[in-house]
């Protein structure tokens, strides 16, 4: 079995020295992935390239999404790999905070080689961007960026295992965000290093209620109503027993102080 999962790993990942454009990227290629790299070591790509592949399956498998666009040949997402966070940052314009960026409609993710968290967090994340987009609509305004981040960063579920003892800390100390602000919250200019944490907590918070309490069958006749145009709000009653956003709140709530 080894030598077999050996064999296939060399059939679709192989390192070329081919370059794109002017900008000496070197090019790996993998069965739904050409990620771009400098000066990674193979086995940091080798290990990129595997994880990618995993995600692949997995994310779309417990979110319960249908696959009709496969990402092969020409249609494959494309990672780009920078060899430290100034590089990043640089060719980016990401503020230093940011650890990796995902464009969904044209399937790219840029992140860095970095810390040890980088294949169970970061590149997770950003795929989950990029497979919600894809089932949801890439163009969906109904979307509020608390349900977006949300799905991404419940591909992180290690990293947000105290996220409801967290968040309830924040209850205590009457800074918590209940629904209606996370509606409203634009991103970093929305607040300080400490409130967007607790942003990213709370979003991961309420898919992960929604999952485990009512399972991936409602999650996805709730997206089917997101892609089919329907308001965030309409949606919701579409799939849940909830007739408001406000009414949800209130069950999210009782569920981060059980």
């Amino acid at each position: 079995m080894k030598k077999i999962i050996f064999i296939s790993g060399l059939f679709f990942l192989f390192f070329t020295q081919a370059y794109a454009g002017n900008d000496n990227w070197k090019i790996a290629k993998s069965t739904h992935f050409i990620i771009h790299y400098k000066n990674a070591t193979e086995d940091f790509v080798k290990q990129a390239s595997d994880k990618a592949e995993e995600d692949y399956d997995k994310i779309a498998s417990e979110l319960g999404f249908n696959r009709f666009n496969f990402w092969l040949w020409d249609n494959r997402a494309k990672i780009y790999i920078y060899d430290s966070p100034e590089d990043y940052q640089s060719a980016t314009g990401e503020a230093a905070w940011s650890a990796g960026t995902a464009v969904v409609k044209s399937k790219v993710i840029t992140v860095f080689v970095s810390k040890p968290d980088f294949f169970n967090t970061i590149l997770s994340h950003e795929m989950g961007h990029i497979i919600f987009r894809e089932f949801v609509g890439f163009d969906n305004y109904a979307l509020p960026l608390w349900l977006d981040e949300g799905v991404a960063s419940y591909q992180e579920k290690a990293k947000y295992a105290a996220a409801n003892r967290y968040i309830r800390k924040h209850m205590e100390e009457g800074d918590f965000m209940d629904l209606r602000q996370l509606s409203r919250f634009s991103g970093r200019a929305s607040g300080d290093d400490e409130t967007v944490k607790l942003f990213y907590a709370e979003a991961f918070s309420i898919v992960d209620f929604l999952v485990k309490r009512f399972g991936s069958d409602s999650f996805v006749s709730f997206c089917q109503s997101l892609r089919d145009k329907k308001d965030l709000e309409q949606a919701i009653a579409s799939a849940y027993p909830f007739k408001s956003l406000q009414a949800l709140d209130e069950e999210w709530q009782k569920y981060l102080n059980e």
